[in-house]
């Protein structure tokens, strides 16, 4: 089942538990990277609501879509499903998939049950040549998962403040995959904190570290961020498996104390 989930009333609970996975990835070695992530997601407590992987999890920020595709009943997709049936998980993360001849950057979320919901990146990143290689995508999407409503974007999405601008508190988390190179970091650090405070809402952004045959290297810097403003956790350059746990009832009450959400947006044409 592939859709886009439609939002509903589901009840909200307080405290969402989340794991970030942040790790160096195997170049073009879609097996190598499965068996990678299959020993990562099992060091993740067993409450957690959500693990997330970085862009392009199984094969490294990579060009040769003509080779390394997978379509949406490959072995990846597999791999997530029984992942997520194993561990009672919702997991998220992208990876290059032909459809239609068509290859997308798409970010894949599986829910233990088996249904798959996705996301096709956007922004493709020209100064890679990846708008050369890879069809955007044209729409966003939202996912419930108890009662909280999250919106995942891809890597150079992030730069594009219109594109995720949260109009009428439609979501509460901004989740973002990447494969952000280290001479950016500060660009990636700054864009994350700027979207949470301008957005009323949690950031997530999940990065890689290591090097990749292109001559990139990436520092993470994965991290969470509160709808205030305040870098709940951020790691740059270590392997780790880190879980926080969110609370709805901040975010709620900061929303109500600092209303800038729908109403002045709206007024002010935004």
């Amino acid at each position: 089942m592939y859709n886009h989930q439609p939002l509903r009333k589901l009840k909200i609970i307080n405290d969402l538990i989340i794991t970030l996975i942040q790790t160096d990835l195997e170049w073009e070695n879609i097996d190598a990277n499965l068996s990678l992530f299959d020993k990562k997601i099992d060091l993740a407590p067993d409450d957690t609501h959500l693990i997330v992987l970085p862009e392009m999890f199984t094969t490294g920020f990579s060009m040769k879509s003509h080779s390394l595709f997978e379509d949406m009943s490959g072995h990846t997709i597999s791999w997530l499903k029984e992942k997520s049936r194993q561990k009672n998980v919702d997991i998220a993360g992208s990876a290059i998939i032909k459809e239609r001849q068509n290859y997308y950057n798409r970010l894949l979320w599986v829910k233990p049950g088996g249904d798959v919901f996705s996301y096709d990146k956007c922004h493709l990143f020209p100064l890679a040549g990846e708008d050369k290689v890879f069809t955007p995508g044209k729409n966003n999407i939202t996912i419930e998962l108890h009662g909280w409503r999250i919106r995942p974007f891809i890597c150079y999405d992030l730069r594009f403040p219109g594109w995720i601008r949260n109009r009428d508190y439609v979501y509460d988390i901004a989740l973002f995959v990447a494969n952000w190179p280290e001479k950016r970091s500060l660009h990636w650090k700054t864009l994350l904190l700027a979207r949470a405070i301008e957005n009323h809402c949690y950031v997530i952004g999940v990065n890689r570290i290591g090097s990749d045959e292109m001559g990139s290297t990436y520092s993470g810097d994965s991290s969470i961020i509160s709808p205030k403003g305040d870098i709940l956790f951020q790691k740059a350059f270590d392997i780790c498996v880190h879980t926080s746990k969110l609370s709805y009832q901040t975010l709620k009450e900061y929303r109500k104390s600092f209303p800038m959400g729908t109403g002045i947006l709206k007024n002010h044409g935004i």
